[in-house]
């Protein structure tokens, strides 16, 4: 049966250097599971180390927890890649691993905390993750894509990071599964302001970086159960699937 699934597509983690630390793997599931939701997406900056056990805590509790990333193209355009299925998301981490230059300075960019699913560190990553990887926007749509994943652009409304606010449009035949605005602008008014953008399908998210913004941002999407396929075939509207907006 299709039901409505309330879902965070856009959540970081204590991994993410411009998150709070209070933002470790079990805190993310307990604020999803009191915000009622369904699904969140874990996107860290090029990286998806805590990801793993977000999926742990989350085992048991009717909260489904998609692997992702938030990807920083050379063109400075961040893009989300959902994942169902963690195998999946191994290697394109490594691709962005091998194109992302640079070291972390933890005094300027803030820490990058590999935490487990028992709230213990396992590392800190050194990585420069607040960058912006070597590879062009079109290459990760595709090594997304390629790895059995969604690609959706991040924030298209922001000035900083947003692809219309970076390129100021949107480049033809960039095969994009959706669009993500910020929860202040909300899909209605999306809509009402870009109409050229009618073939895409909408999100809002929270992009959240501190505990309590977890959830601020929902998407609703009418699916039969909580998996990537479903997801999108609701963002091509087919078999009764959908966004609501």
């Amino acid at each position: 049966m299709i039901r409505e699934f309330r879902c965070d597509f856009h959540v970081h983690t204590c991994l993410s250097p411009c998150a709070d630390l209070d933002m470790y793997p079990r805190a993310v599931v307990s604020m999803a599971l009191a915000r009622r939701l369904d699904i969140i997406a874990v996107c860290d900056h090029n990286a998806s180390e805590n990801a793993p056990y977000v999926v742990k805590c989350a085992e048991g509790t009717g909260l489904t927890v998609f692997p992702g990333m938030e990807i920083t193209s050379c063109e400075e355009v961040h893009v989300l890649a959902l994942f169902d299925k963690l195998e999946n998301l191994g290697p394109l981490q490594d691709l962005v691993h091998r194109h992302l230059p640079g070291k972390n300075d933890e005094d300027a960019f803030g820490c990058q905390a590999i935490v487990n699913e028992h709230d213990e560190v396992e590392g800190l990553s050194e990585r420069l993750l607040m960058g912006a990887t070597e590879l062009p926007l079109a290459r990760i749509v595709d090594a997304i894509h390629d790895a059995g994943g969604l690609a959706v652009a991040a924030h298209i409304n922001r000035e900083a990071f947003g692809i219309l606010g970076q390129l100021g449009f949107i480049p033809e035949g960039l095969p994009l599964d959706a669009l993500e605005v910020t929860r202040r602008l909300g899909i209605a008014e999306a809509r009402r302001r870009h109409p050229e953008l009618a073939r895409f399908a909408f999100i809002e998210s929270s992009d959240a970086h501190i505990i309590t913004d977890i959830g601020t941002g929902v998407t609703r999407a009418m699916l039969k159960e909580p998996t990537l396929a479903e997801l999108k075939r609701a963002f091509g509207k087919r078999g009764g699937r959908c966004i609501l907006e």
